[in-house]
């Protein structure tokens, strides 16, 4: 499948049919810890990774690779930046996300925090999932070194392209390696709850859907 292919079939599948499919295809979680929230709104959002990757300085410096990385990446991307750590600063903010929705980035996902909500839900409605939300900046605290590197999100590893999807149930990591497997596995996931509810209706009884089927 082409890139496109993937993220309009991952689109139309359930995140937690996808977490379940990345379980069992690529044999490790795929699912970012449940501190990543949307602040912005319930959309669904699907692309392609471009990671930027942070850490710790006293410099007055800007956030370069991220600039460059918004600047410079595909549209459709998400923007996924890393401290390798907890951090309560924003890493993004209003102007920032100008420059994605000028860009036709798909959402930003941040292992920190985020800030200029009112501001980024009035004019922009991007949607940015964080650890936290935070006024404090990054200048004197944290600088970006690298970016299209992997990076660690929680416990889970981004690559430079896997595909994130996510949505009010969280979001998932689907290794690009592995993406078609797992979108094949993730609608069959689908289609065998919707299946398994339609019987526990009919009859009744969750016992006899559990019976069945095997799954909850």
């Amino acid at each position: 499948m082409t890139l496109d292919e993937l993220i309009a079939g991952f689109r139309d599948v359930a995140t937690a049919s996808a977490a379940d499919a990345v379980d069992k295809v690529a044999g490790r979680t795929g699912f970012l810890p449940a501190h990543f929230k949307p602040r912005i709104n319930d959309k669904k959002i699907v692309g392609p990774a471009v990671t930027v990757l942070e850490g710790p300085t006293e410099e007055f410096v800007p956030p370069q690779h991220a600039l460059d990385a918004i600047d410079e990446a595909e549209a459709g991307s998400v923007i996924v930046i890393s401290t390798n750590g907890t951090t309560d600063v924003a890493l993004w903010g209003g102007l920032m996300t100008a420059g994605a929705i000028a860009n036709k980035h798909e959402a930003a996902v941040l292992d920190g925090g985020l800030r200029d909500l009112v501001e980024i839900k009035r004019d922009f409605d991007f949607q940015v999932f964080s650890r936290c939300v935070s006024p404090g900046t990054t200048l004197g605290r944290i600088k970006t070194l690298a970016a299209n590197v992997e990076v660690a999100m929680g416990d889970v590893i981004v690559r430079p392209g896997d595909i994130i999807m996510g949505d009010v149930d969280g979001l998932v990591c689907i290794p690009r390696d592995h993406a078609e497997e797992i979108l094949v596995m993730a609608r069959e996931i689908d289609q065998r709850e919707a299946e398994q509810a339609s019987l526990i209706i009919a009859s009744g009884s969750l016992r006899e859907g559990l019976a069945k089927y095997g799954r909850i």
